[in-house]
């Protein structure tokens, strides 16, 4: 990858868990589509390019390994062409020049951007041709009835129009109600002398909604408008219809070559890794290192220095050495270090500086370094500060004695051992006698490593070590203030710069003061200290207070519950009229996306309340669901997610919601809770419940339904 000169794909990556899922539950739209040509492309543009050919027969090997699945390369290039052409075939790709929206001169542009974007541009008009024929045909009677009975009604206003006002009308959109109308006053003529427009204006009526209901004074159309209006809709509905049918059909095509997609998916994502840690390392002047054999001979031949790591230049790999951030050290590594060094003084980054670049190295990645020579390890262990585990019932030293155990057990002499401030979680002297037994094991195995540690006891214990070397990370004074230097030096630091430390961080001055005098006085002239046991103090709660606590917890659900309770009642309902709604609109639909007749073969739908104060069950977690806000304000938001618990904090997070309850349930699935979110913005309206998001009944992503309420009498 280093070497090549050519250019490389743009690595289009798609998740194999996604790719799986979508094409099983048939919900890929004509994006997801294009990703997928664009992924087994870029396949055959490496496999076409000499150079990048033999890197991707080269990534064959891992990704067998990362997938599990034995593909041939050939088969792999021929299903990835058929793949492309067969997407080709049917989906609109690069946005052909016959799909384009419905335009009229006298028709606002958004009417038809609305309706027709929910399905142009998604396959290939040669598969929707009749589809097509028919929505121009409606588009065109459409036009043609504004044109005649709206248009004499605007010119004749025009014409009898003061010049300071006087009557209007003009052709709108009507988003909500998804039609366009005329809309105008005072153009009624009080005196009808037969002039052009008049015939027209006697065929207007009051524009109605969905409901029945009549929109406002200014609203008017015509019997012929609407009769076009409804045929347009439903042949743009058919045509949605015939595109979500095509895509499915395809998605069932391809599940079919569903290895050869998750194979090339992941040789994708690795491909794409790899050249971007090759792109990054050379930015960062990054190297290859020249990886070594351990010799299995006698260990002296490693104090010759015949085995050893040793990197120049090394610097933290997560600052950027090109721009001088970070301090570079070298490490001659034959044998085992035993690091100290003052607080801050770049110990725990060396640690791991030096881990990543031995594991980067040995797996055939740049180094942050100048140059490197790493043996190639049977194992690296790396041991950082521990924490404890209250549910196995393990103190952190605890925890940190059992990784030790593990890392000791597990080391040989072609091991790279890390670890960083041994036994720093028990008693100074019995933790220093165990630092030391393990120093003296590691010395014996014999393995390359750094063990760092404050235990400044340890040089005093009398240790058993031949190849341990001592070594410290230095600091300087600069105005009588000690400063690190953060380069790695020989010998041994016992100064921790504990108590500048403390002051850098804000810890009060006479804290600090008195911190000094305690130090001189117990260790400064080695006076001896009793130490006696310092029993806790008794807290002030009492032996009942569990039970307190638990009547206390139990109000509060109760207040909780009280609150949502009551909020319903102000607004009129109660929350078993919003159940009863929520299932008589959602049972039916489920019905039909089954296509059962028996409604006991359907799961029913059961909703469940999330009061105030109050977090969805765990159950809730991966899964798909519709909800229903019930707001402070007296009103209703219906959405569907898969994070329920997200979206809930979501809405939470709100001014003036931070108590608000929700009604949800779930559905199996992303798609089925979308549509079914449309069908509850449309519907619940003529059920009596006022929402504060009517507009997103007319989504615009694949997977959803521009439904309509259906005719309906309101739930009493």
């Amino acid at each position: 990858m280093m070497r090549v000169t050519c250019s490389i794909p743009d690595f289009i990556c798609i998740s194999s868990a996604k790719l799986v899922k979508l094409l099983e539950l048939r919900e890929a739209n004509h994006i997801e589509f294009c990703k997928i040509k664009s992924m087994v492309e870029e396949i055959l543009q490496m496999y076409q390019n000499l150079e990048l050919r033999a890197i991707l027969e080269l990534l064959m090997d891992p990704t067998w390994l990362a997938t599990g699945l034995k593909v041939d390369f050939d088969t792999l290039v021929n299903e990835c062409g058929e793949i492309s052409c067969r997407i080709s075939e049917i989906i609109s790709v690069h946005g052909e020049c016959d799909q384009k929206i419905s335009s009229y001169a006298i028709i606002p542009n958004d009417f038809f951007e609305d309706i027709e974007s929910l399905w142009k541009g998604r396959v290939k008009r040669i598969h929707l041709e009749e589809a097509y024929t028919e929505v121009e045909r409606a588009a065109d009677a459409l036009s043609l009835a504004i044109t005649e009975d709206f248009l004499p009604i605007i010119s004749r206003i025009r014409a009898t129009m003061s010049p300071l006002g006087g009557a209007k009308g003009e052709i709108l959109y009507a988003r909500e109600h998804g039609t366009v109308w005329f809309k105008g006053k005072r153009f009624i003529p009080t005196v009808w002398a037969g002039t052009a427009g008049e015939e027209q204006i006697k065929h207007l009526r009051p524009a109605l909604d969905s409901k029945g209901k009549k929109v406002g004074e200014e609203w008017f159309t015509t019997m012929r408008v609407e009769d076009a209006i409804l045929r347009y809709h439903e042949a743009s509905s058919k045509a949605k219809s015939r595109v979500l049918e095509l895509l499915r059909g395809l998605s069932s095509e391809l599940q079919s070559k569903i290895n050869i997609l998750i194979l090339a998916s992941v040789l994708i994502v690795i491909a794409k890794a790899l050249f971007s840690h090759v792109s990054e390392g050379r930015r960062r002047n990054w190297v290859f290192p020249t990886i070594t054999q351990f010799n299995n001979c006698q260990h002296t031949e490693a104090l010759n220095g015949t085995v050893g790591m040793k990197i120049i230049g090394l610097s933290p790999y997560w600052f950027d050495a090109a721009r001088g951030t970070g301090v570079q050290n070298t490490v001659d590594m034959q044998s085992l270090f035993l690091l100290t060094g003052p607080n801050g003084g770049g110990k725990s980054s060396l640690l791991r500086s030096l881990c990543a670049a031995a594991l980067l190295g040995i797996c055939g990645f740049m180094v942050p370094a100048e140059s490197a020579v790493i043996p190639h390890f049977d194992s690296i262990m790396l041991h950082m500060k521990s924490y404890d585990s209250p549910a196995d019932g393990k103190s952190s030293f605890q925890i940190e004695m059992s990784e030790i155990r593990s890392l000791i057990t597990g080391a040989t002499s072609s091991s790279l051992v890390l670890i960083d401030e041994i036994c720093r979680g028990t008693e100074t002297a019995k933790g220093t006698c165990i630092a030391g037994s393990v120093i003296e094991t590691l010395d014996a195995i014999g393995c390359l490593g750094i063990v760092s540690t404050h235990l400044h006891g340890i040089f005093d214990l009398p240790l058993k070590i031949k190849r341990t070397v001592y070594k410290a990370m230095g600091a300087e004074y600069v105005d009588g203030q000690p400063i690190p230097t953060w380069k790695l030096i020989d010998g041994v630091c016992k100064e921790s710069l504990a108590f500048e430390t403390a002051q850098r961080e804000g810890i009060p001055e006479i804290l600090i003061q008195r911190a000094e005098e305690l130090y001189n006085s117990a260790y400064g002239n080695q006076i001896p200290k009793k130490k006696g046991l310092m029993r806790p103090r008794c807290s002030d709660i009492g032996l009942n207070s569990t039970d307190k606590s638990s009547e206390q917890l139990n109000g509060t659900r109760e207040i909780a519950l009280d609150s949502s309770t009551k909020l319903m009642q102000q607004m009129g309902i109660s929350s078993k009229k919003l159940e009863d709604a929520i299932r008589l609109i959602c049972q039916k639909k489920l019905l039909e996306l089954y296509k059962v007749k028996n409604p006991s073969e359907v799961a029913t739908v059961n909703c469940v309340l999330i009061a105030a104060r109050e977090q969805p069950a765990p159950s809730t977690i991966g899964a798909s669901s519709v909800y229903i806000v019930v707001r402070p304000d007296k009103k209703f938001y219906v959405g569907q997610t898969d994070d329920l618990e997200g979206r809930v904090r979501a809405h939470r997070l709100k001014e003036g919601m931070e108590n608000a309850s929700f009604l949800y349930f779930l559905v199996p699935g992303k798609s089925i809770a979308c549509q079914l979110e449309t069908l509850l913005i449309n519907q619940l309206p003529s059920y009596g419940f006022q929402l504060t998001n009517v507009a997103d009944g007319k989504h615009r992503n694949f997977g959803t339904t521009n439904l309509s309420p259906e005719p309906s009498t309101a739930y009493r």
